[in-house]
């Protein structure tokens, strides 16, 4: 892979180009991260409102109709259903693993097969959550791993 840059004074803009043979999960990977660069999320925490930003969530979960945001720090709750946080995040690293649980990418440790084709994740603050049996083979190949 080859790295240009250009300092142009008279840019209105910064204006990034990828230029490639083909479209490789690596491109992919890079152009997700750009994504959530910029991406923010409202949440709430403690009846105050936070502007969050995306790059931070390690997954998002919901219980009884509420959304809860995870981060290393911190749980928010988010007025957004899942649903709506899968569209506006999909292309930001996250992927769902569960009818409830969406999980960002880039905060696996590590997975583990389970009983019944279900993975087991890991993430990186050491808390496990399960994939089903419905999207494991999908996130399998979102990783590399098959």
């Amino acid at each position: 892979m080859k790295i240009t840059i250009n300092v142009d004074d008279k840019a209105n803009e910064t204006e990034i180009a990828i230029r490639c043979r083909q479209l490789t999960q690596d491109i992919e990977k890079i152009i997700a991260t750009l994504r959530i660069l910029n991406q923010q999320l409202m949440v709430t925490s403690e009846g105050e409102n936070y502007l969050l930003d995306v790059a931070k969530i390690a997954y998002i979960e919901a219980v009884e109709r509420k959304t809860f945001v995870y981060t290393a720090e911190a749980v928010y709750e988010s007025r957004l259903r899942l649903y709506e946080m899968e569209e506006r995040l999909c292309e930001s690293g996250f992927f769902r693993v569960s009818k409830s649980c969406l999980v960002h990418l880039k905060f696996i440790r590590s997975l583990k097969n389970d009983v019944q084709r279900k993975l087991r994740l890991t993430l990186e603050n050491g808390e496990q959550i399960m994939v089903s049996r419905q999207y494991a083979d999908e996130i399998k190949r979102r990783l590399g791993v098959i």
